[in-house]
């Protein structure tokens, strides 16, 4: 399958959706490290399916030290970070080299946060290999570990040098993996463009195919909001939709040692929180039914009938969206709009949880 090649311009980088055969990957590191040391951040699967591909295939990478960084979400820890920072001493990195993050999510977030920080920063570039990190994990330059089970509590805003998606990577990837990026760009559809949750309804799981121009299309409506406020302050807080819920049963999943797909957890996000939004009079019935239906009727999510909200309320209380006490979300007043700095109460995640388990 021939890839158009697209280029994406963020705020001072830039994506390149192609073949990474296509020679922009090359060029870019011939013309700006050619005589840096190169650094392959992987994990344990990325190690197996993907770096040989990348390693194979240019010469510049020949004599890159490769880090392979445990898998998992339980893995995104500080502890780790300081592991390879001492790795970086020992390599004698300095602050004229590159990391170059080949994986999901977990690795975009961890190893552009590594490579942040050291020497107060080194150059990174992400090479996705995850639909959720080609969507979203890889741009916009938010890099964080997690605290204990809480998501990403710690971070800084540093963007990459360049983001290279070459959609061959999808083809090592398992369902769930392909679930959970198809439930991110479900978000940026629901929170900005009627037109792409329209053309996401369409794919069908029983054949995968993700077309670059759906990628595309999910990229540039992520841009346009972090272009518009790349620190936070306001409209980007609407790429949290569906995290105020998903962070807290990914962190709930964490605490009890088991693994939940950050893309899924979001999708349960979605369906709770388009029901707080419905019942908050922002939402209309037959907008909640659409939402709810395009998911569970293409996929399975996890069960949560044993959750207690009392447990949930405590990682929403840590939320970072939170002010003056006040537990917010964004919710939706229609698919493409959104409100901001929502209050949730305790007896809406009650609420909100005994809807899950009636549709699921």
């Amino acid at each position: 399958m021939t890839i158009k090649k697209q280029s994406i311009h963020c705020l001072d980088y830039t994506v390149n959706i192609a073949s990474i055969l296509s020679g922009d990957f090359e060029v870019f590191l011939a013309q700006n490290y050619a005589d840096s040391k190169k650094i392959i951040f992987v994990d344990e699967n990325t190690h197996e399916y993907c770096l040989e591909y990348l390693i194979a295939n240019f010469e510049i990478l020949s004599d890159a030290e490769v880090i392979v960084l445990p898998a998992g979400e339980e893995n995104k820890t500080i502890q780790t970070c300081i592991q390879v920072w001492e790795a970086f001493a020992e390599y004698h990195i300095t602050r004229k080299d590159i990391a170059i993050c080949l994986g999901g999510g977990v690795i975009t977030d961890m190893g552009g946060f590594i490579a942040s920080l050291y020497k107060r920063g080194i150059d990174f570039i992400h090479v996705p290999t995850s639909l959720l990190a080609m969507v979203d994990a890889s741009i916009g330059g938010k890099t964080a570990v997690d605290l204990a089970n809480y998501k990403n509590m710690i971070g800084v805003f540093a963007n990459p040098k360049a983001v290279f998606i070459d959609t061959a990577f999808l083809m090592t990837l398992p369902i769930e993996d392909k679930i959970g990026g198809w439930m991110e760009m479900l978000k940026h559809g629901l929170i900005a463009d009627k037109s792409h949750w329209e053309e996401l309804k369409t794919i069908d799981f029983k054949d995968f195919i993700m077309p670059e121009s759906f990628i595309g299309h999910s990229l540039e409506i992520k841009n346009t909001i972090v272009k518009a406020d790349p620190f936070e302050q306001n409209s980007r807080k609407t790429l949290n939709f569906g995290h105020t819920f998903g962070h807290a049963i990914e962190s709930l999943f964490l605490e009890n040692k088991q693994a939940l797909n950050h893309g899924i957890a979001v999708g349960m996000g979605i369906i709770v929180e388009s029901f707080w939004s419905w019942k908050k009079g922002l939402l209309n019935q037959e907008t909640l039914n659409e939402i709810c239906s395009t998911i569970t009727e293409k996929v399975s999510l996890p069960e949560i009938k044993n959750v207690q909200a009392e447990y949930l309320w405590g990682f929403m209380q840590n939320d970072k969206k939170n002010e003056s006490e006040q537990v917010l979300a964004v919710l939706l007043s229609a698919i493409g709009s959104t409100n901001i700095n929502e209050e949730i109460t305790m007896e809406l995640l009650e609420e909100g949880i005994a809807f899950y388990n009636h549709i699921n």
